[in-house]
């Protein structure tokens, strides 16, 4: 059974997976990383771990050749590392902070955690080859959350709101429901899970949402620079600009995106239901308190930042 490719992509990234940069050493010593989402688990006794490398790597020869690499289980904060590393033709250890596993493969500075491997085989997947490695060392981080990968885009780990919250003294309970982190999620959650499922009458997706929006002034924009706003890794992007160029709805500009007629006016409808639903959610604040928690956001961010 054959598929289309993009939209069976689409359907994987409904799954959600960590993100993590393998690193190793080419045959004359040079530090050699890639972005994947494709690790995982494989055994517990022997420590067997895995992950996918794509046969048109640039990286291919020094990982499917080589006689270890390690793993580098990302931050939530790390997307810039993601990016970096899943860009080609640039020295993506520049200004990086390493240093080295027992078989020399460079470990990157305040990772999530970190897995030392040597390569157990190396087989054969369609376009892919699958690399089992047994890890020999690692070490991770206690409180800290780990970047994910999910509906083409990145996110973060959060306990679903759904989970009750641990007994215990009413003051905590209270504490809990009134943090504003708390609060903060709930309102994410629920804000989106009422406005999402609208965008199907419209027949996109949110990543599509987001970029038809940003770039709904009718501005050619770099994809460097979208992917910041968006939050899409290049790649990833790259293939939601193809699903929004085979629609008629935008055209690529060298590394550009444009929107074109077609576009830019399903972006102004999709701006106007933005407008539209979020009149309705703040309704039940004054126009006063509407803009007093919209200049608090502001710079709680800013605060933050």
């Amino acid at each position: 059974m054959s598929f289309d490719p993009k939209d069976f992509r689409r359907a994987l990234g409904k799954f959600p997976t960590g993100v993590t940069v393998i690193t190793t050493r080419d045959a004359e010593g040079n530090p050699i990383g890639m972005t994947a989402s494709s690790f995982n688990t494989l055994s517990i006794e022997p420590a067997l771990v895995l992950w996918s490398i794509d046969k048109g790597a640039w990286s291919l020869e020094a990982f499917t050749r080589g006689k270890s690499f390690a793993i580098n289980v990302l931050r939530n904060d790390q997307i810039e590392i993601s990016n970096r590393f899943a860009r080609r033709g640039e020295d993506k250890f520049a200004d990086i902070h390493t240093r080295d596993d027992q078989h020399g493969s460079p470990l990157l500075h305040g990772t999530a955690a970190w897995f030392g491997c040597k390569t157990w085989n190396v087989y054969e997947g369609g376009d892919h080859f699958i690399i089992v490695g047994e890890v020999t060392d690692y070490s991770y981080e206690e409180n800290v959350s780990s970047l994910v990968f999910h509906n083409g885009r990145y996110a973060v780990p959060e306990t679903h709101p759904a989970v009750q919250a641990p007994t215990g003294p009413l003051e905590a309970r209270g504490f809990l429901g009134d943090y504003l982190l708390f609060q903060l999620r709930q309102t994410l959650n629920a804000y989106a899970s009422d406005f999402y499922p609208r965008l199907s009458h419209f027949g996109v997706t949110a990543e599509e949402w987001r970029v038809l929006t940003l770039l709904a002034d009718g501005e050619a924009m770099e994809q460097e620079q979208i992917c910041r706003y968006v939050s899409q890794p290049l790649k990833e992007l790259m293939f939601t600009g193809e699903w929004l160029q085979d629609k008629g709805l935008l055209q690529v500009e060298g590394s550009c995106f444009r929107l074109t007629e077609k576009g830019q006016q399903l972006a102004t409808q999709l701006l106007d239901k933005a407008i539209e639903h979020e009149r309705q959610v703040m309704s039940c604040l004054s126009e006063e308190q509407q803009q007093t928690l919209k200049e608090s956001l502001r710079l709680l961010q800013k605060g933050l930042s």
